[in-house]
């Protein structure tokens, strides 16, 4: 059974996790043993606990305990709750509490690159992305369009950042990650894996994204930059090909997001229909035709 604390403040320096410690102090570089993340919402945190990860202890509105929180911390006996009314909250947190519960978590221990690969068809490499919000809906898409894993460069935005998870919908706990070697060359690892790699970058030779040749290579990298600037001109080199979403109205390029969802169900989702026999929804099929028509 839980443990229900009743708080009136935050001076319990067990609750530093939620008033205090800043994202990179929860990531606890110095010692990734006790490495914390703060997960928000019943779906989020059910997800986390489903991929295994370990609770520390909850923050929720009393009402919780006993509502929408009860099946999360049936599966958490002895992990302490701490409680209050959802008034009493807001003024000690400043805000008004997303969905009424947080719960700190362990940081899961990372696979390395050629385990989380071993057997993956398609994966999405991140370098240098940002923004959390972009991981997160990154994630989301990656979850619902066939991605097998995710790869990140170290300079990029941790997954496990409290705005990244809420918007992923907690798919970060359902699709692989990790991150790749600061040290050495990461196209090389994934070139040695079998995978060829695929640049979302604007370039006189790049091939449309529905190019046939795309969705016929069995292992493939789509590599996705950083806001703005994009890909780094020697990545885009080294990739083996690079790929582009044809567009109109002159608009020249999508933000990350929204091109990894093209992407992603381009040359993921539909290899996998196609690869197991399966037709294409139709009113997808049809949509894809029609836009794709437009530039041929």
């Amino acid at each position: 059974m839980a443990k229900i604390f009743d708080i009136s403040d935050f001076s319990a320096p067990e609750l530093d996790v939620y008033a205090r410690l800043t994202e990179n102090q929860l990531l606890n570089r110095a010692d990734p043993q006790n490495a914390l993340f703060v997960a928000e919402s019943p779906l989020v945190i059910g997800r986390a606990l489903d991929a295994g990860c370990e609770p520390v202890s909850f923050l929720m509105e009393t009402k919780h305990v006993t509502g929408k929180g009860a099946a999360l911390l049936a599966r958490c006996p002895g992990v302490p709750v701490y409680a209050a009314e959802e008034d009493v909250l807001t003024n000690l947190t400043g805000f008004h509490l997303t969905r009424g519960m947080l719960c700190a978590m362990r940081r899961p221990a990372l696979p390395e690159v050629a385990v989380l690969c071993a057997n993956a068809a398609r994966v999405a490499v991140l370098e240098n992305v940002m923004n959390p919000t972009n991981i997160g809906a990154i994630f989301r898409s990656a979850a619902a369009l066939g991605v097998d894993a995710v790869l990140l460069t170290s300079a990029g935005s941790d997954p496990l950042y409290r705005r990244a998870v809420r918007v992923s919908m907690g798919t970060v706990f359902q699709v692989p990650w990790t991150y790749l070697p600061e040290d050495g060359d990461w196209q090389q690892t994934l070139h040695a894996l079998g995978f060829q790699t695929a640049a979302m970058a604007l370039r006189d030779d790049s091939l449309r994204i529905d190019d046939k040749r795309l969705r016929a290579v069995p292992r493939l990298a789509i590599v996705l930059g950083t806001e703005g600037d994009g890909l780094a001109s020697n990545t885009i080199a080294a990739c083996d090909y690079t790929v582009t979403v044809p567009m109109t109205n002159g608009v020249d390029s999508l933000n990350v997001a929204a091109a990894s969802a093209v992407a992603f169900y381009q040359l993921a989702l539909l290899r996998q229909k196609n690869n197991s026999g399966l037709f294409v929804d139709s009113t997808w099929s049809a949509i894809s035709k029609i836009f794709f028509k437009k530039f041929q």
